[in-house]
């Protein structure tokens, strides 16, 4: 079968064509031909104003096992990620069990490691993501987590956050954080916005977010360590 891109976005900074806009002939999977022009006389398809890469990743993926099969699989989701070009993805903690030790880690790691895409397993921060007490954080590295976070939790308490971004400096971990003050946002389901208001929902104030930011931040400058934000796409203010 012969597919042809037209006007594909090249991205892959290991490649001369980085960056650049050309024609692509595939035929039977196999790169054929790269040019500014190529005719699409006799092939079978024809994509056009696409991007092409080695391979995307995706940072933020729930699948429901274990815990949650009625919702996705492991096998379902690393097919879907497979099927859609994704050769990374990372998987948050959202099972349940949760998956806050080594072997949870470990089991998504088998249960995947067939599949021609990568499963990066998210650790818990904290035990079952309730935010009290760290999770077995250098064992579930050691296991293959690549960062720690509770998913969609913030991490209320301050000290909590201090302690674990001094413990996993020495072994490089990276914290994972979600913004978020639950007392400003209450109720809410979308950013706060005239045109949510004329609609008749309540909104979240881009304050909830902001506040928690600024926390970290500070608490980040003081501790040191490696951090990510998972954010809402609020409005400035």
């Amino acid at each position: 079968m012969d597919i042809l891109l037209k006007s594909a976005k090249i991205i892959d900074e290991e490649s001369a064509y980085h960056g650049a806009v050309k024609d692509i002939l595939i035929s039977d999977g196999v790169i054929k031909q790269i040019s500014n022009h190529i005719a699409a006389e006799g092939v079978d398809k024809v994509l056009e104003n696409t991007c092409i890469s080695q391979g995307w990743t995706d940072s933020s993926v729930c699948f429901g096992e274990p815990g949650f099969e009625e919702r996705e699989t492991l096998e379902n989701g690393m097919l879907t990620a497979q099927r859609s070009g994704f050769t990374h993805v990372l998987v948050n903690p959202l099972t349940h069990p949760v998956a806050d030790n080594k072997q949870a880690v470990m089991y998504i790691k088998e249960k995947t490691k067939h599949f021609a895409t990568t499963a990066h397993p998210i650790g818990a921060l904290t035990v079952e993501s309730k935010g009290e007490f760290l999770a077995e954080l250098y064992d579930m590295q050691n296991g293959g987590a690549v960062a720690f976070g509770d998913y969609k939790k913030p991490i209320h308490n301050s000290n909590l956050l201090k302690i674990a971004l001094q413990y996993t400096q020495p072994f490089g971990g990276i914290v994972i954080s979600f913004p978020n003050d639950a007392k400003i946002m209450g109720k809410g389901v979308v950013n706060e916005h005239i045109e949510g208001t004329r609609l008749g929902l309540k909104g979240i104030p881009a304050l909830a977010e902001e506040l928690c930011v600024a926390r970290d931040l500070a608490i980040l400058e003081y501790a040191g360590g490696s951090y990510i934000f998972l954010l809402y796409p609020q409005q400035n203010r």
